[in-house]
């Protein structure tokens, strides 16, 4: 068996990373298009070729799924956008989509699904930002009107579940 081996960011790509107080690289791995994802504790950071690293806090992530075949993670972000990043090295693809979901997973407190006027689904989460404040995010698909006073009512509905939930006030 061939003993493990992975490259490490580059310290001056290290440099390029926004990382402020409190904060700490947890993972890094190459990506196929020569870029890097790097896992801290408080954001998800892309790094281009040249030009500082484009800074995600977890709770603008919605979701990512990995296909262990391709080594291709697709981010789905909370504006309803997605990115696919194809992962280098199979033990990186591994190590950062564990750490990538264990992120993802700790800024969610609570969600609530919901059916609205109409018959669409959206989701109403209660997230930590990167600072450990709570707030609420709807999450759904860019058609759902919010203006429609039907469907502000069972969003509004479930937020105060959602913060009910937790004990937080409306």
């Amino acid at each position: 068996m061939a003993p493990f081996s992975r490259r490490r960011l580059p310290a001056a790509d290290r440099t390029r990373l926004d990382l402020r107080a409190g904060d700490a690289i947890l993972v890094s791995t190459g990506l196929t298009d020569g870029r890097w994802a790097v896992a801290s504790r408080r954001a998800l950071h892309l790094l281009g070729t040249d030009g500082p690293a484009v800074r995600h806090p977890w709770s603008d992530v919605d979701h990512g799924s990995l296909d262990p075949a391709t080594r291709t993670m697709t981010l789905r972000w909370v504006w309803g956008e997605t990115e696919r990043l194809t992962f280098a090295e199979e033990p990186g693809s591994f190590a950062f989509s564990q750490t990538f979901r264990e992120r993802v997973q700790q800024s969610v407190v609570h969600a609530l699904s919901v059916t609205l006027p109409g018959g669409q689904r959206a989701r109403v989460v209660l997230r930590r930002d990167e600072g450990g404040e709570l707030f609420t995010q709807v999450l759904g698909d860019a058609s759902i009107d919010l203006s429609d006073p039907a469907v502000a009512a069972v969003v509004d509905a479930a937020e105060d579940e959602v913060r009910d939930a937790v004990g937080l006030p409306r």
